[in-house]
């Protein structure tokens, strides 16, 4: 008995150590903020917006196969065209759901554009933006729950 309460012992600190680390490494200030386009947003450490699709785009995309984003020093309006990814369905431009100078693109997502569908929300965002407004433009996006919301209506409009 006393081997099965140290293994339970030892396996909740390796769980809480790795909760913590996973805690103190994320840059992510905020949680996900999401257009009706179904882009999100995140706001990181260091004021920058990382930008990717939401879950809902990628699963209706299909298998992606093919990412073109836009390259560092790009300027970027809101809404405005900043790249394409296809899929083996379509093919689909990408918006910025802000506007703003790309800082960063996601290199992994051009060579391995799969991990749009793997993980869309995560490892598999596209680019990050910088601008002077960034937290004021994040903020005007629909939380996860306005966009859940958003998504249902989007459901009933289409059952009737």
């Amino acid at each position: 008995m006393h081997g099965l309460t140290f293994l339970a012992q030892k396996y909740t600190r390796l769980t809480s150590l790795k909760l913590m680390k996973s805690i103190s490494t994320s840059n992510s200030l905020f949680s996900k903020r999401y257009s009706e386009k179904h882009e999100w947003a995140e706001l990181e450490a260091d004021k920058s917006v990382k930008i990717g699709i939401s879950k809902y785009a990628a699963d209706a995309l299909g298998d992606v196969v093919y990412a073109a984003l836009p390259e560092e020093g790009d300027k970027i309006g809101a809404d405005s065209e900043c790249g394409a990814i296809e899929s083996v369905k379509a093919a689909s431009e990408i918006y910025s759901p802000i506007p703003g100078t790309v800082v960063e693109k996601n290199e992994k997502v051009e060579d391995k554009p799969g991990l749009i569908n793997s993980d869309p929300e995560g490892s598999g965002w596209l680019f990050r933006l910088s601008n002077d407004k960034n937290e004021e433009l994040y903020n005007s996006l629909m939380s996860e729950e306005q966009y859940q919301q958003f998504l249902e209506s989007q459901k009933d409009d289409i059952d009737i």
